[in-house]
């Protein structure tokens, strides 16, 4: 029997000068087919209370599976076109799955690399 480890993504999308409210309405269509997408927990969009222009899109998923099969739907083509059509300044996405106690405590031993830039 395998063993189902929830992951989930966020993908942190600023919006061009001015273009918000349009980024706002576009993301909000990603809602309700993306919470019944199958294997989807959860599944929110969210603005940030003190940046206008920044919009936080988060789902979490039973497994691995679930979420990459969310990726190669037709909902995800709406991140291209958003960045094709100017209604994006930047697009932030990270994936991320659970962690044990002890695995986290191996990851905090683990050396630091930090980027200076």
């Amino acid at each position: 029997m395998s063993t189902q480890i929830p992951v989930s993504h966020m993908a942190f999308v600023r919006a061009r000068a001015g273009r918000s409210a349009e980024l706002g309405v576009r993301l909000s269509a990603l809602i309700e087919p993306s919470r019944s997408a199958p294997g989807c927990l959860s599944f929110a969009l969210q603005h940030s209370q003190c940046d206008p222009d920044l919009w936080l899109v988060s789902g979490f998923w039973i497994n691995q599976q679930a979420m990459t099969a969310y990726f190669s739907s037709p909902a995800m083509e709406i991140f291209a076109e958003l960045v094709q059509e100017l209604v994006v300044n930047s697009l932030d996405f990270h994936t991320f799955r659970d962690v044990s106690a002890v695995q986290a405590l191996g990851h905090a031993q683990a050396p630091v690399h930090k980027l200076v830039g």
